[in-house]
């Protein structure tokens, strides 16, 4: 059995759960399942995002939106990668920095350029107890569950389409050998804050792969332990988890784990994917490059792992500089590690699973109005709905729904219409970017509500 030094917190700006020193303490953007796209102008095996599309994996890489300006730092982005995940514009403190205040435009920034070079985008990350905005920290219990709830149907309900993966919840489990939880805000509302923040995630963007990402899981340990019994247990009781990402910061203190591929490898075998989400490597010369090889070979060699994230570009933007941990040196140079990270892609590795729905015929749309279908993610004391407004054949230029909550019910939030009231008889009706629809064509609105939400039997009238 494996077990890594324990590393400590980083103050927060920098990235995921930056640790001050391991040596302290230890995409257009593609939908789940679509064909992996190689980097404009990149032939296969000779860039890492070729080389790794040739298995039917990703080879990305963390984007900070102030470098999108650095020509260097775009061109080796553009050349090298087919996958990008922003490094802090996607947190909450820079998602929502007032209560219901919804800023997007860095995590924009990064998401717009991933498209426009056909790179996915993995979403990073929904729910985290750290880097969260002031008013966040300073609610508790339900107040801050009704918060979470919010800030993750908003931000992926937002992207919806445009991502890959979501981290959805990140670092929840405590270092050491005790295997619990991380005593942390979120974890004092409920033992079931994962549970919910996946189903809420799951109900705002149902395409999107959603992930658990955590550090010091890499070899079987205490921690790793705890993970794999959390997602054997989502699986077992039907709570929607899709991947499981594997931070894997190393350096000669806590090195790679003699069991990093068979830990991979049971993870995959509960029928999740697995992720090399932060990797970086501290070293330099054929040493830090062997150890880039063994990671690239370990994860190609697991059939359910679909991807690796490198955590920046040049040693320079890394959160490590000093420990010189990337592919490229600071000025932009390809280091022995890309070698042999190439060389190791190019060695090819055991093609992911793949799952071909069977093909559907939709009936032609009947009736001049519209109908609605509802889809419901509940917890203790409140719940999300997510509407579904489908309409007839003659296509609608305005819609309302109307549901009654029951007793005791009352509405949050609402998003993508404007209700008539908060609690009783309630009538939806459409925005002003929404209210057309096509014929058999859909839109969704959703809510938040407290209180329980029993059988909800939406009607719609169109106009």
């Amino acid at each position: 059995m494996n077990n890594p030094p324990v590393r400590s917190d980083r103050p927060a700006r920098a990235r995921t759960g930056r640790r001050v020193a391991l040596v302290l303490a230890a995409t257009g953007t593609l939908l789940a399942g679509a064909t992996i796209a190689l980097a404009p102008n990149a032939s296969a095996g000779t860039t890492l995002g070729a080389s790794a599309a040739e298995s039917g994996r990703y080879f990305g890489t963390a984007v900070a939106a102030n470098k999108l300006s650095d020509s260097t730092y775009v061109g080796i982005l553009n050349r090298e990668f087919n996958s990008v995940t922003p490094e802090n514009e996607m947190k909450w403190d820079a998602t929502e920095p007032s209560q219901n205040n919804f800023t997007f435009g860095n995590a924009d920034r990064i998401v717009n350029h991933a498209r426009a070079n056909g790179m996915r985008v993995r979403g990073h990350a929904l729910a985290w107890h750290s880097q969260q905005p002031g008013w966040a920290q300073s609610l508790s219990g339900s107040a801050l569950r009704s918060a979470m709830v919010n800030h993750i149907t908003r931000v992926a309900t937002y992207y919806r389409g445009k991502i890959h993966s979501w981290d959805v919840v990140n670092e929840a489990f405590a270092d050491g050998g005790s295997g619990a939880r991380r005593d942390s805000n979120l974890q004092r509302t409920g033992n079931d804050w994962i549970e919910v923040a996946f189903r809420t995630a799951r109900a705002a963007d149902p395409d999107a792969k959603l992930c658990y990402n955590d550090y010091n899981t890499d070899g079987q340990n205490a921690k790793s332990n705890a993970v794999y019994a959390m997602v054997q247990d989502f699986k077992a009781r039907g709570v929607p988890i899709d991947c499981v990402g594997f931070q894997s910061h190393f350096n000669p203190q806590s090195p790679v784990p003699s069991d990093y591929q068979a830990n991979l490898q049971r993870f995959a075998n509960l029928g999740v994917e697995v992720q090399i989400t932060e990797l970086d490597i501290e070293g330099s010369g054929q040493a830090q490059a062997d150890n880039y090889g063994r990671v690239i070979r370990a994860c190609l060699a697991v059939a359910r792992c679909t991807g690796i994230t490198v955590w920046g570009i040049r040693d320079s933007d890394s959160w490590r500089a000093s420990g010189t941990p990337l592919l490229f040196d600071g000025s932009g140079n390809k280091k022995p590690a890309y070698t042999s990270t190439l060389n190791a892609l190019n060695g090819g590795g055991t093609p992911p699973p793949t799952t071909t729905p069977p093909p559907t015929t939709t009936p032609p749309p009947t009736g001049s109005g519209c109908t609605a279908s509802v889809t419901l993610n509940s917890w203790n004391g409140g719940f999300v709905a997510t509407v579904r407004v489908t309409a007839g054949a003659s296509g609608t230029n305005a819609w309302t729904v109307a549901l009654t909550l029951p007793s005791g019910a009352s509405l949050v939030n609402t998003w993508s219409a404007t209700p008539s009231a908060t609690s009783g008889a309630v009538q939806f009706r459409n925005v002003d970017y929404n209210g057309r629809i096509g014929a058999g064509q859909t839109t969704e609105f959703g809510f938040q509500a407290n209180g329980t939400a029993g059988t909800l039997t939406p009607t719609c009238t169109a106009s």
